[in-house]
């Protein structure tokens, strides 16, 4: 998922920016589609991305050949750092489209006006609720929750029920227990903080964080420092010894656990609790003033296809947004299904982020 500021990039990059989970799925698209710039332009295509972009080869590689066009992936650091670059490119983009710019800096990149109005080929598949602009100035792609995680052995061997919501994160039995990304600087520590809002409204989050400050919780700068060197539930937590059993991490990252564990487990180490998510968007936009506006169209509508939607969840660890795609087993066996997460619209973050943040990080930094 791409960390944050993302999101941060193991997007999860990311987090989803600044280093997120879907970091783990390597690199091969940049690296099989780097060695284009000889092509000629026309039939050129560039996509402007986070880190976490991935795709497996053939599925690239189909899409080629059926478009007449190749891929080039331009890999540019995590979310907000590959946005600020876009905006300060505006009219003259170093690429055709942009993916990875999500809910929580939506409006950043809209109100800049870097994106050309294209209404996708298959949006109509794309589950409404994650269609948030009208205009169709982007379009989604992919979802992911962000959620507190917690090592199953910690609380099994204190034979302490794991804590579900955000109220039982304030709790004495959690006391000193949790660690969490700074929301100034990663995508999952803004995600979180924003479930707080959500949660608790303009008028009650910092309290609630108050509270948390209270119980002990530490903040790092990022999710790959929180996840795997504080927290003790994740692989590399347990090589680093940490010695947090609760961390700001995503829905996803059991079966990211799962996949990747030696020797793979039959059950997540890890679970996720499902009271305290954030639901992040990410999109993908025709960027204004492309050199190849045809191929941008063809690019955005690939994105949504089932092919790429169905390869995305274990290439990326995100969840597909069109109404076809199905989840790979990894997911279905060892994720979790957030019914109910908290969500802040794009227009009040923008109102209100840059304030929040120097509110938050007053109120839990300092």
């Amino acid at each position: 998922m791409s960390t944050t500021k993302k999101i941060a990039g193991a997007a999860l990059a990311a987090a989803l920016g600044v280093t997120t989970l879907s970091a783990c799925g390597g690199g091969d698209a940049k690296d099989k589609t780097a060695g284009t710039s000889d092509a000629p332009k026309s039939k050129t295509v560039t996509l402007v991305s986070h880190d976490s972009f991935n795709v497996t080869d053939a599925v690239l590689k189909e899409f080629e050949q059926q478009s007449g066009y190749t891929v080039k992936v331009l890999k540019s650091g995590d979310a907000g750092a590959a946005l600020n670059q876009e905006i300060l490119t505006k009219g003259n983009p170093r690429g055709d489209v942009f993916f990875g710019v999500d809910n929580t800096l939506l409006s950043r990149a809209l109100d800049n006006g870097i994106f050309t109005p294209y209404e996708a080929k298959g949006l109509a598949d794309v589950k409404p609720e994650y269609v948030l602009d009208k205009e169709h100035r982007v379009t989604p792609i992919d979802s992911g929750d962000i959620c507190v995680n917690y090592d199953k052995a910690y609380f099994a061997d204190k034979k302490i029920a794991p804590p579900q919501t955000l109220d039982d994160l304030t709790k004495p039995e959690y006391k000193n227990l949790l660690v969490v990304e700074n929301a100034a600087t990663s995508s999952p520590g803004l995600g979180f903080m924003l479930a707080s809002v959500g949660k608790y409204g303009e008028e009650g989050w910092k309290d609630y964080w108050s509270k948390l400050k209270a119980n002990g919780v530490e903040v790092v700068d990022g999710w790959e420092q929180a996840y795997n060197e504080r927290f003790s539930g994740s692989a590399g937590g347990k090589k680093a010894k940490g010695d947090r059993p609760l961390v700001v991490s995503y829905a996803s990252s059991p079966p990211v656990e799962v996949l990747y564990g030696e020797p793979q487990p039959a059950e997540a180490p890890t679970g996720v609790a499902t009271g305290t998510c954030f639901r992040q968007i990410e999109f993908a936009g025709l960027l204004k003033g492309a050199k190849n506006e045809e191929g941008g169209k063809a690019l955005v509508d690939f994105l949504i296809s089932k092919k790429f939607q169905e390869d995305m969840p274990l290439q990326m660890f995100v969840n597909p947004v069109t109404k076809d795609a199905a989840l790979p087993e990894l997911f279905t066996k060892h994720g979790v299904v957030v019914e109910k997460p908290e969500n802040v619209t794009p227009e009040t973050i923008a109102k209100n982020r840059e304030q929040w943040v120097k509110a938050w990080t007053a109120l839990v930094v300092k």
